[in-house]
């Protein structure tokens, strides 16, 4: 699929001193994230879904902020060294919300890992030479990862997300069958893994970089996990304030994070769930009074 700037936009003619959001997914929450983010940002939104892309910007060029989208797939790495090309002739870019992934019942295990940890590890790689003084990066993860201990010999593959045989190696180390839904929880584990890793040489540029953990969100990806996953529903009944996010509480998180109020925050993770982790936590550990 070509990577070629693919619609109309009004990001070249922007405010000179506006900068510049990169946006990973034109799915649910990043559509909600995007639209967050353009209100005081110009937008570069990449996906490699054509018509969810191309619907998403035209939606926010019409409600008038300045969108431009780029057809991504972010498990090339050709494809991602385009993006980051296109965001330095844009001038560069001053935040950047990676929100893309898929959930276990959209894949393969092997699709899953990769597009949950290998592609977010090619897009810092790409974007790590544009970061300075100022810049932040926000990538998404997931409840799963705090809820399941880390398979050390998982761990140790995944934490060399570009090397080329890291799925047969996965594949190699698990004693247990490798399924969409494992797949799923490791890649997320990894994820936060990078965003430490990563936060060491952002942090020496004066640039930041955290991640953002949701729990259960009434999401067009999240009501398809509903169907497809009876844990789902046994985890919302141990959920504190007894109800599902909202897209737009995870815009909230995210646009905190990557703002000049969360300037001193790096290298971790802001886990939005509603309470479910410390619900289970408490659950099995010793009463406290």
């Amino acid at each position: 699929m070509t990577n070629k700037k693919q619609f109309d936009s009004t990001i070249d003619r922007a405010r000179p001193n506006t900068g510049l959001a990169i946006v990973i997914g034109a799915g649910g929450i990043s559509s909600v994230v995007a639209r967050r983010l353009g209100e005081t940002n110009r937008l570069l939104i990449a996906d490699i879904n054509v018509q969810k892309l191309s619907q998403l910007v035209g939606v926010l060029q019409a409600e008038g902020a300045q969108a431009e989208g780029f057809v991504c797939d972010i498990t090339d790495l050709n494809a991602v060294a385009r993006l980051a090309e296109r965001a330095k002739e844009l001038g560069g870019f001053c935040k950047l919300a990676h929100v893309a992934g898929l959930s276990p019942s959209l894949a393969d295990w092997r699709t899953i890992v990769s597009v949950n940890l290998i592609g977010p590890s090619f897009v810092l790689n790409a974007l790590e030479p544009l970061a300075g003084p100022g810049i932040a990066a926000v990538l998404v993860a997931s409840l799963a990862a705090h809820i399941s201990p880390p398979v050390d010999k998982a761990m140790a593959v995944l934490s060399h997300p570009t090397s080329a045989s890291i799925l047969d190696d996965l594949n190699t180390v698990m004693e247990q069958k490798m399924t969409p839904q494992l797949a799923y929880v490791l890649s997320k584990q990894a994820l936060l893994r990078l965003v430490q890793s990563r936060s060491v040489q952002w942090g020496l540029k004066g640039a930041r970089i955290s991640s953002l953990s949701p729990g259960l969100i009434d999401s067009p990806q999240g009501r398809g996990e509903f169907k497809s996953s009876i844990s789902k529903a046994s985890l919302l009944e141990r959920c504190p304030l007894r109800r599902q996010g909202y897209m737009q509480e995870i815009a909230d998180a995210m646009e905190f994070l990557l703002s000049e109020r969360a300037t001193y925050i790096n290298g971790v993770d802001l886990l939005v769930d509603g309470g479910i982790k410390a619900a289970l936590q408490i659950a099995t550990s010793p009463s406290v009074d």
